[in-house]
């Protein structure tokens, strides 16, 4: 079984089959990849197959640099990022919820920094997550705190094909 809800290397994920399979989470699938947008400026959404054990996730890329890797799963999705130094330390004066704070400074460190996967579950985990992916961005710009618009609530984007740019 693979960490992504979809697994057939042969079929990316299907928009109406991505709202179904992520059910009640479909609303912070679509707040995340709205609020990258809104925040980051043009993003490409980019589905990749990972192999057997990982199945397929949607990167959300600027200038070809990823900035968050949304994996689905039933009901929830995975959401993941690596953050640098500069970014730690700008998430540490950010006033981020203790929980993602935490889960921060327990993320092991590679090489190109921290990795860091969070079990999304619905909307009230998405604010946290848009910050991190912000001081992401641009560690030295104070992050934009941004109510979602309810017209994109409910509708999970990134499963229209393989590679879509220009957000």
């Amino acid at each position: 079984m693979s960490l992504s809800a979809f697994d057939d290397p042969n079929q990316p994920p299907e928009p109406a089959v991505l709202r179904r399979r992520l059910g009640p989470a479909a609303t912070a699938w679509s707040a995340l990849v709205d609020g990258v947008a809104e925040r980051c400026g043009p993003i490409e959404e980019l589905w990749k197959h990972g192999g057997a054990k990982l199945g397929w996730s949607l990167r959300l890329l600027r200038k070809g640099r990823v900035l968050l890797y949304l994996t689905p799963r039933e009901g929830r999705l995975l959401a993941g990022l690596v953050l640098g130094g500069k970014a730690v330390a700008a998430a540490r004066e950010a006033g981020l919820p203790p929980a993602l704070l935490a889960q921060v400074e327990a993320a092991p460190q590679y090489a190109e920094g921290r990795g860091l996967r969070v079990e999304v579950s619905g909307p009230d985990d998405v604010e946290g997550l848009l910050l991190l992916v912000g001081l992401k961005a641009d560690p030295s710009v104070p992050p934009k705190v941004a109510a979602q618009s309810p017209s994109r609530a409910g509708r999970p984007r990134g499963g229209g094909g393989i590679r879509r740019g220009g957000r």
